[in-house]
């Protein structure tokens, strides 16, 4: 997650809070100016049946989080006013109703609601002496039959409204990335079809023409030497190029687990190449593991071809909330001769900038490069 999406995330989840607590002080407020109004006197039970709406009314802060345990208690403390003999309308429980419909808890609601529908009016009994239709309209007066199910018919509809929003996202990601697919994929097709056969020709035509100038014992132009090694050269960036648009999601992932592959393979190559790993291994993203292995594995390519290295340490080190990976060698490069940065290098930056993280790639003091690149790892959710 990249630096601007995550803070939009939290000021997101900040006025979310702010909107629930303001919401529940709201009902918390009606509730107990309703309550005043109807029982002024400071007795002990009408302290208790004033209390009863205000906690109801600010239990619904945690709404969001704790839907089922919202309802249970609001759903107490109407039963619990009513008792109290507060004609008080249980609002904070229909707002409860919507949150843990919205949330999908429908089973769990559907019991409670009929729990509540019978309870409300053994409470209105307890409460005095009213006969068995007085206790059923006070308990009507507290929730009406079509007010609970308008409540749960509200949340039922957002929250299919959200679902639909989130399949008809995840349809156009989905649509996008496959597009995106198949235009990487015509890309390389292009050029593997005309870019390669062309650079093949040019790179045999002077392997042919360094071959038979050397067997008549002639001397072999430079320029020929240098049109030979540059093909060979655009060869292998070209074969790379085409492994990287054909790196789609449905080839087998190259990530962390394959790190020490390229360590191996550049130790085959000659250079003498370590891997360290300290820390203890969290769950990775999938963008970040993929982008550790193009740094060491781009890393280690330039190693090999332009820093006349004999060593390379790759390290690895797992800390809280970041991932560090450093890949060091003792090469030609210097602080006053630094190399200029290729395509290699400004593509490692963009992955890195991209998650969220740093990079730095410079010459050593002691000699050679150094490439460290710091990416967040996101705690799971």
């Amino acid at each position: 997650m990249s630096t601007g999406r995550a803070r939009t995330a939290r000021t997101a989840r900040i006025r979310s809070r702010v909107t629930d607590w303001a919401v529940a002080a709201g009902v918390a407020a009606a509730l107990l100016v309703t309550g005043l109004s109807q029982h002024p006197p400071p007795t002990a039970v009408a302290l208790l049946g004033h209390v009863l709406p205000a906690a109801g009314g600010l239990a619904l802060a945690a709404r969001r989080r704790a839907p089922v345990a919202v309802l249970a208690v609001t759903g107490l403390c109407a039963v619990g006013y009513q008792a109290a003999g507060f004609d008080v309308p249980a609002v904070a429980y229909l707002v409860a109703v919507y949150a843990a419909v919205r949330a999908g808890h429908r089973t769990v609601t559907v019991v409670a609601s009929v729990v509540m529908l019978a309870a409300l009016p053994l409470a209105a009994l307890v409460s005095g002496p009213h006969d068995t239709a007085e206790a059923f309209a006070q308990a009507r007066g507290a929730l009406e039959l079509a007010w609970l199910i308008a409540a749960g018919a509200a949340g039922e509809a957002l929250r299919q409204a959200e679902r639909r929003a989130e399949e008809a996202e995840r349809t156009r990601e989905e649509t996008a990335r496959r597009r995106a697919d198949e235009e990487r994929l015509h890309i390389a097709r292009e050029l593997h079809d005309s870019l390669t056969h062309q650079i093949s020709v040019i790179t045999v035509q002077a392997e042919v023409a360094v071959h038979v100038a050397r067997r008549r014992g002639e001397p072999v132009p430079e320029a020929l030497l240098a049109i030979r090694q540059a093909g060979r050269e655009a060869t292998r960036e070209l074969r790379a190029t085409l492994e990287a648009l054909r790196d789609d999601d449905t080839a087998p992932a190259r990530g962390l687990d394959h790190v020490g592959e390229l360590v191996r393979r550049a130790r085959t190559g000659g250079l003498d190449a370590t891997l360290t790993v300290r820390g203890q291994r969290p769950d990775v993203p999938a963008a970040v593991d993929r982008t550790v292995y193009r740094i060491v594995q781009e890393s280690l390519t330039n190693v090999t071809r332009h820093a006349a290295a004999a060593t390379a340490s790759v390290r690895i080190d797992y800390r809280p909330g970041a991932l560090v990976v450093r890949v060091d060698d003792d090469g030609t490069a210097t602080p006053q001769a630094a190399p200029a940065p290729g395509v290699g290098l400004l593509g490692m930056r963009e992955r890195v900038t991209a998650l969220g993280g740093r990079l730095r790639a410079e010459p050593r003091g002691e000699g050679g490069f150094s490439v460290h690149a710091e990416l967040p790892v996101e705690p799971a959710s």
